[in-house]
């Protein structure tokens, strides 16, 4: 220790501080707390409110500190003063509390929750954080972005503007020469850590020492948070638009609400215009998108497709609170779903629904008010029989489970008018009325159950054309009887070292219903039902109610799970069923057969997840009389860290369609040896890593791909490259192509066309080489 040395001192300059140490020296830690308020907390608070703030003391350090009491001090040799989350060092600092005014000189470092500037001279008033910094280094907690400028001006707590400056948030490596691979050099930057955003003017980024792009006015992200203003432009390239530039613009309009601008040039079609606008009520809320292409060169005609989603309550008096919800589709032409692949999902289908929904429930009632309308776009070589509007449909549902005896109850009543050209649907139009009831006694315990119900379907119509027996109506009524059965056994066992609980749950499903002559009625909403565990165990093969089967038949079927006695978690289940017919089924769909194998086909199910790194589930329909199986649905998961998966599906359908498709996302590195699973993406050994990513559809039938997704991402820890192709078929002899290149740098923006979201939407469970969702850094990981 030098003799000579100062003692470093340490200085308490409000009132405040003065009670909170002499409380320390005159009583216990309760004592303390009990004298100024103070309450335990798990968590030191990330923010300090505006009112605490001014009210927070000050505390200075040196190695000597001189000054008159209330007016000035003068801190020399290892200067520091804290007041809150602001920590300033400095060789000298001087303080003058009148105007809470600080001068610091000499190697002056500034920490204001987490935030770092240095430099060799700050003027600081303290609490309202207004001054200056000259040629100071700056480096931000939340994206730890940093950088150097000529000048800081700190208009207060929340915002400043940085001089002469550069921004990047490539972390400094140490060797000679190096440089970040990407910078932002502007002639000044407006930084808002409350709306946190930055604004940069007269600025240029470079990539790797190539000035990319010119910016005389940009504004990007501190963070993930909404803001105005321009968005990075997508540039892309495919067979069908040519080249296309697309240039967004994001209105925050309120908190909640937005829209976004995105009007797009396209070198072989136009300008397309389009926009999405949303919103968020307490009690509503909805999205609106549209885009209109003026003169597409492509059809010669003009475009245009909108989709309206709006969920929300309205006051309904006497029914309670009425739920609405609209979704409305809309295009301009039967081209509109190949040309337009990339607008919005509901407007790329063949099927466009306009639905609207009025609903309600009232003690053990629920009511529904519905119209439903399509828009068919046809393709002459695989054209559609267009479905019926339901204009309207109303409905009434009572549901009772108190009954005496341990009786439950349900009875719904439907109206439907169905509604559309006679000459495609080869029917009339009609108005159907129903009233389904129901009667059920359940019998339940732990190890079994036992469910006998009756139902009665009762079905008038009236036709506004005649059938062909001429007559305008027509009626139909049916019971339906039903027992449903199981039982559920337990024992403790053991596969491969491990301890499990199996369950071994035989199931039994009885049901008749009577025959009724239904084919001369027509077909609004009826189809088969797909054939799999959810369905087997039901009263009527048909969906829909313009057709029921006539059944005599018991469905049976087991179950085993083995599941972990400890967590509860299913390692395996394995399930098989199957239909015993009694009499022939006669009733069918309009040009259907009757059904007369006394034994259905084969239902076998499996899901294992024994390992977390592995996942397999399949369902195979076996027909037991020609030995084969009808379909097949294979499908499995290799996950054995983050960025690392593989998936693959088989999918059988006899005599219709046999794919395989496959995709994955795996660091390219593995390959060489350089796993980095402990560094994380973008940190193994030579500072970046690639990855490759895609997904391939496979027709076995045809020997050909039908979808293609290839691309490479390369994570260079402050930007990430990725480069896509894909390739999407349209409809039988054509596809449309595209390739995609995106640069995203990190904590700054992204550019190039919208790789990231092509990689998400198509390939199973993609994982973001930087999550957005990551909580952000606390102030108190800088704190000193």
């Amino acid at each position: 220790m030098n003799p000579n040395r100062t003692p470093r001192r340490r200085f308490p300059l409000t009132p405040l501080a003065l009670a909170v140490l002499g409380a320390v020296h005159e009583g216990s830690w309760a004592q303390q707390d009990e004298a100024v308020g103070l309450k335990p907390t798990p968590a030191l608070r990330e923010d300090i409110p505006a009112q605490v703030r001014g009210q927070q003391p000050s505390f200075v350090f040196g190695d000597r500190i001189t000054g008159r009491p209330d007016l000035d001090t003068t801190i020399e040799g290892d200067a520091e003063m804290r007041r809150g989350d602001t920590v300033i060092r400095a060789q000298r600092l001087e303080y003058w509390q009148p105007d809470d005014l600080a001068k610091a000189r000499g190697n002056v470092r500034i920490n204001r929750a987490g935030n770092v500037i240095e430099g060799p001279y700050l003027e600081l008033q303290v609490d309202a954080f207004e001054g200056f910094f000259t040629q100071p280094n700056y480096r931000f907690l939340r994206n730890e972005a940093y950088g150097q400028a000529s000048r800081v001006d700190f208009i207060d707590e929340n915002r400043m503007v940085v001089r002469d400056a550069t921004y990047t948030t490539c972390q400094r490596e140490d060797y000679p020469g190096w440089m970040p691979a990407w910078i932002l050099r502007a002639g000044g930057i407006r930084l808002d850590q409350e709306e946190e955003v930055g604004v940069a003017t007269d600025a240029v980024l470079s990539f790797y020492n190539v000035p990319i792009l010119p910016i005389p006015r940009l504004s990007f992200p501190l963070s993930d948070k909404r803001k105005s203003g321009l968005l990075p432009p997508v540039i892309g390239i495919d067979s069908l638009n040519g080249i296309e530039y697309r240039q967004p613009y994001y209105w925050n309009i309120a908190p909640n609400r937005d829209a976004t601008l995105y009007p797009s040039l396209m070198s072989k079609r136009g300008v397309d215009l389009g926009a999405e606008f949303r919103y968020l009520e307490s009690t509503y809320r909805g999205e609106v998108q549209a885009n209109y292409m003026p003169g597409d060169r492509l059809r010669d005609m003009d475009r245009w497709g909108y989709h309206l989603r709006h969920d929300g309550a309205l006051p309904g008096g006497p029914l309670g609170t009425l739920g609405l919800s609209l979704n409305l589709n809309r295009v301009s032409d039967d081209n509109y779903w190949r040309d337009f692949s990339r607008t919005s999902a509901s407007l790329t289908q063949r099927l466009l629904a306009s639905d609207g929904l009025l609903q309600s429930n009232v003690g053990n009632w629920y009511f529904l008010a519905r119209t439903l309308s399509w828009q068919t776009l046809q393709d002459v070589t695989s054209p559609i029989t267009p479905p019926y509007d339901m204009l309207p449909q109303l409905l009434a549902r009572h549901t009772r489970q108190d009954l005496p005896l341990g009786l439950e109850s349900s009875v719904e009543l439907n109206s439907t008018r169905f509604d559309s050209v006679r000459e495609l649907t080869g029917q009339p139009n009609a108005q159907r009325s129903f009233m389904l009831g129901a009667l059920q006694r359940p019998w339940q315990a732990p190890g079994w159950f036992l469910i006998p119900r009756v139902q009665l379907h009762s079905t008038y119509y009236s036709f506004d054309a005649p059938l062909t027996n001429g007559r305008l109506q027509a009626d139909r009524t049916l019971p339906i009887y039903s027992v449903d059965s199981g039982l559920v056994f337990e024992r403790p066992t053991s596969f491969l070292g491990r301890n499990f609980l199996q369950t071994l749950e035989p199931r039994a499903f009885y049901v008749y219903t009577p025959f009724r002559e239904q084919s001369l009625l027509p077909n609004y909403d009826s189809g088969f039902n797909d054939f799999n565990f959810a369905t087997i165990f039901t009263e009527n093969s048909f969906g829909g109610h313009d057709r029921i089967a006539d059944n005599n038949l018991l469905t049976v079927g087991a179950t085993t799970r083995l599941v972990d006695p400890d967590t509860g978690a299913e390692a395996a289940k394995f399930a098989i069923a199957q239909r015993l017919r009694f009499k022939d089924q006669r009733v069918t769909l309009p040009g259907g057969q009757p059904v007369s194998e006394r034994l259905s086909d084969l239902l076998f199910g499996a899901s294992i997840n024994w390992d977390p790194r592995w996942t397999f589930d399949g369902t195979v329909q076996y027909n037991p009389k020609t030995r084969r199986s009808e379909r097949v649905t294979v499908g499995g998961r290799y996950n054995p860290s983050p960025y690392r998966v593989v998936s693959a599906a088989y999918r059988l359908q006899r005599e219709l369609s046999e794919q395989i498709d496959v995709g994955w996302q795996w660091p390219l590195n593995d390959l060489w040896g350089d796993r980095g699973l402990e560094l994380g993406p973008g940190r193994g050994q030579g500072g970046g890593r690639w990855y490759s990513v895609g997904r391939l559809n496979f027709s076995l039938r045809d020997k050909r791909v039908v979808d293609s997704v290839l691309g490479l991402e390369y994570d260079a820890c402050c930007w990430i490259g990725r480069v896509v192709v894909e390739r999407l078929q349209s409809n039988i002899n054509t596809s449309n192509k595209r390739i995609m290149f995106q640069l995203e740098f990190i904590g700054f923006s992204r550019l190039g066309s919208n790789a990231l979201g092509t990689l998400r939407q198509n390939i199973p469970r993609y994982q973001l080489l930087r999550d957005p969702n990551l909580p952000a850094p606390s102030r108190f990981t800088n704190y000193d």
